[in-house]
């Protein structure tokens, strides 16, 4: 298939385009290089080997996964420096345990009193010590414990003073830019979770307590505020990538998205004024709900066409309005899908066809599971 067309293969399939996802990763890196912050980005759009090579820059270190499945293919094939940004499920610690004992620098994330008292009963090898991360919430309303709360400031201390157990870092992610629309409202997002983020270090270094700051999401990561300089880290991820979700907010442009997915017209319903696609939500998932005012998706270079609803092998597509010219869409044809949300996209596939200018280069297969 190397160096065939896009239409050459069975749809529905998605699409990489390598050059963009290089472009992304590269302005990305750039962009917290001149501000001095270590960039540590999250694998979990993607979740393969391939892509975390052109986020880390080749250099295979300083990555966030999102699952324990992630973080034992990333180590299997030798990353190392991982955190495993997900407040600690207690059914998965000897698992974490095992990964501490064998990288480098295995990191964990907390936000429980009852999460640290698991990793106090199950001391690490050979003198090892726990690297955790504080999840704090900022204002995002995900896992975390609430920054202004006393709590946060006790279980910070308790963590930095409970033998084998180190405290690396306090760990913000500001999910709640994905509520924005344009440059100004993000950058007010994140310069609000940068500011509680670098309050709480200071209460933190108040009572002796020093540790890394890290904050993250695509929207903040690619608007950044003047403050985020005082941070350690930031985990952005689906930069990646990008989506029309992302256009939408301002993180992007829609020439930035970097997958499509390639469904084919498999039916004419002229009594619908409908045509049936082989995309259904197996293939693009229901994330936006359907939404934007071309639907579920985007269909590239059909402005006038809605994605309309989706069962799970089939996809409905009408026109905004007026009656379809089914001339210009007989069985077979081929339209293309540009995602609402790329991470939930991705999801669906088990494997991502790469290609550079239309033209076939590979594939990359991505883990899966938990």
């Amino acid at each position: 298939m190397e160096g065939d067309p896009l239409a050459a293969l069975a749809s529905p399939a998605l699409v990489v385009d390598l050059d963009k996802v290089k472009r992304n990763a590269q302005r990305m890196t750039e962009r917290w290089q001149k501000l001095g912050v270590q960039l540590r980005p999250h694998m979990k759009t993607h979740k393969t080997l391939e892509c975390a090579d052109i986020m880390t820059g080749g250099s295979r270190r300083c990555i966030v996964v999102s699952t324990l499945a992630e973080a034992c293919i990333f180590a299997d094939n030798g990353f190392d420096d991982i955190l495993y940004a997900y407040c600690l499920p207690l059914d998965k610690v000897e698992r974490c345990a095992a990964l501490s004992e064998r990288l480098e620098l295995f990191q964990v994330l907390l936000d429980h009193h009852d999460a640290l008292e698991q990793l106090r009963r199950r001391p690490l090898r050979d003198g090892r010590q726990w690297h955790v991360w504080l999840k704090l919430d900022c204002g995002n309303g995900r896992a975390g414990v609430l920054h202004s709360e006393p709590e946060a400031l006790r279980l910070a201390e308790a963590i930095a003073k409970t033998d084998g157990v180190e405290l690396t870092g306090v760990y913000a992610h500001c999910g709640n830019t994905y509520h924005c629309r344009g440059e100004e409202k993000i950058q007010a997002v994140a310069q609000e979770t940068t500011r509680f983020t670098l309050q709480f270090m200071e209460k933190l270094n108040a009572v002796g307590v020093t540790c890394k700051s890290s904050i993250g999401s695509t929207p903040s990561c690619s608007h950044p505020v003047k403050d985020m300089a005082q941070l350690s880290e930031v985990h952005p991820g689906n930069y990646v990538f990008y989506d029309v979700q992302q256009s939408i907010i301002g993180s992007c442009s829609l020439d930035d998205v970097a997958v499509r997915v390639l469904t084919r017209v498999i039916g004419h319903c002229p009594h619908r004024n409908q045509l049936l696609v082989d995309c259904g939500w197996s293939a693009l998932s229901l994330d936006g709900a359907g939404k934007l005012p071309t639907g579920y998706a985007v269909i590239e270079g059909h402005p006038d066409l809605k994605l309309l609803s989706m069962t799970q092998e089939h996809g409905r597509v009408e026109p905004l309005s007026g009656p379809l010219d089914y001339s210009k869409y007989p069985l077979g044809s081929l339209l293309t899908l540009i995602p609402y949300h790329s991470c939930a996209t991705a999801m669906m596939h088990p494997v991502y066809h790469v290609h550079s200018q239309g033209r076939l280069l590979g594939k990359w297969t991505p883990t899966r599971g938990w």
